[in-house]
């Protein structure tokens, strides 16, 4: 049976990619709902290659440039951020590819998983901002949340067949991004573009921005701890600059298990996408004689501070990691700007953790209130 999809945020790294694996699969994959935020012209043009039913276009703005495009194919047409949450619940999709960038997933998301709908998650602030409500609705609901990020799609299948057998740890690998290895010293001075300059990976702005901070670690040990139900002492970061290592699992027998491969985010895209079935591709193969030597080391956290802040945010609980992930755009979205240095974005993310009110057993109202609190703080902060 096929799978209908909705992918919200196709315009984007992994929505592109995404429709590649659908191109390549079109008797398994059907798609249903394609949404972007601003990119209209590449929305219009993705609209003309698949015929979904219905598109998003979030920007009001854009919505007439989008509709009139569209109309004489008999596409739908729909705008603002609301309508998100609305074109989710649609009968005729089964699986939602969420791939909207930082907060914007969690409502939509928290729609499709009330109605039913799989999840294929490549927006891991959904489980960073409000992972005990997210992963209880989907557990109510019967639904799966199948990880699209390379590290817990590696972590996912190494559990394949395992899933009887207790973790004691899992390693996330880190590349280090495009810093590693340099001091506070040259860190004051760096640039938005050479934080953009990723050694392994294409990807967005902002989780490029991330990733040389290692707040995207961070992000993700906190979204690793909420997939496979961990404690904070069962998830290891280790910098590994190769990336061909994307993960591995520890079993209690002493074990480990590693997920390796080119860093292509196709691969875990259609694992996800596919699951349980692998199916075959023409993407590009792993050759063990040009990579004799794969290297490991601790991640500085005395210099990368944001990983430090995600473990603590994880011990504290309640709405901390909401505080964290809200403040981070903040500052990543200043710095890509210029507003503020690389080491700044930290200070902020620290100032917002000790200022924002802390709440223990936090609801989706208290979270909602939580990041439009932080945000206003984090706008607030001065240099």
């Amino acid at each position: 049976m096929k799978r209908n999809l909705a992918i919200l945020g196709s315009t984007g790294s992994i929505g592109t990619q995404a429709l590649e694996v659908v191109a390549a699969n079109p008797d398994i994959f059907e798609v249903e709902v394609l949404t972007a935020q601003n990119n209209a012209d590449l929305l219009i043009e993705q609209a003309a290659k698949f015929q979904p039913n219905v598109v998003v276009i979030s920007n009001e703005a854009l919505y007439d440039k989008v509709f009139s495009a569209l109309d004489p194919l008999d596409i739908k047409v729909y705008t603002g951020e609301k309508s998100l949450s609305s074109v989710v619940q649609m009968e005729s999709i089964n699986m939602v590819l969420t791939a909207l960038v930082g907060y914007a997933g969690l409502i939509p998301t928290v729609a499709a998983i009330k109605a039913g709908k799989h999840i294929a998650l490549a927006n891991k602030e959904t489980l960073v901002v409000a992972g005990e409500l997210v992963t209880d609705l989907a557990q109510k609901n019967r639904v799966d949340i199948l990880p699209v990020d390379s590290e817990h799609s590696a972590i996912f299948q190494c559990l394949v067949g395992e899933f009887h057998n207790p973790i004691e740890k899992i390693i996330l690998t880190a590349s280090g991004g495009p810093f590693l290895g340099r001091d506070r010293d040259f860190l004051k001075s760096v640039t938005k573009l050479q934080a953009l300059k990723h050694p392994n990976w294409s990807m967005g702005a902002k989780i490029t921005i991330d990733s040389a901070s290692l707040m995207n670690k961070g992000l993700e040990v906190i979204e690793a701890k909420w997939l496979f139900g961990l404690t904070p002492d069962q998830i290891e970061v280790v910098v590994h600059p190769q990336s061909i290592i994307h993960s591995m699992v520890q079993f209690e027998d002493g074990s480990i298990k590693a997920q390796m491969g080119l860093p292509d985010m196709r691969v875990p895209i259609q694992f996800a996408l596919s699951y349980p079935a692998r199916l075959k591709s023409d993407f590009p193969r792993f050759d063990f004689s040009k990579y004799p030597s794969l290297t490991f080391q601790r991640p500085d956290i005395q210099t990368f501070r944001n990983l430090g802040f995600a473990f603590e945010a994880l011990s504290q609980g309640g709405n901390m990691a909401c505080i964290v992930n809200a403040a981070n755009e903040i500052a990543v979205a200043s710095f890509l700007r210029d507003e503020i240095g690389f080491l700044e974005m930290s200070d902020l993310i620290e100032d917002c953790m000790h200022r924002v009110s802390f709440v223990k057993t936090p609801t989706l109202e208290d979270y909602i209130r939580t990041d439009e609190e932080a945000r206003r703080i984090a706008m607030e902060f001065s240099f």
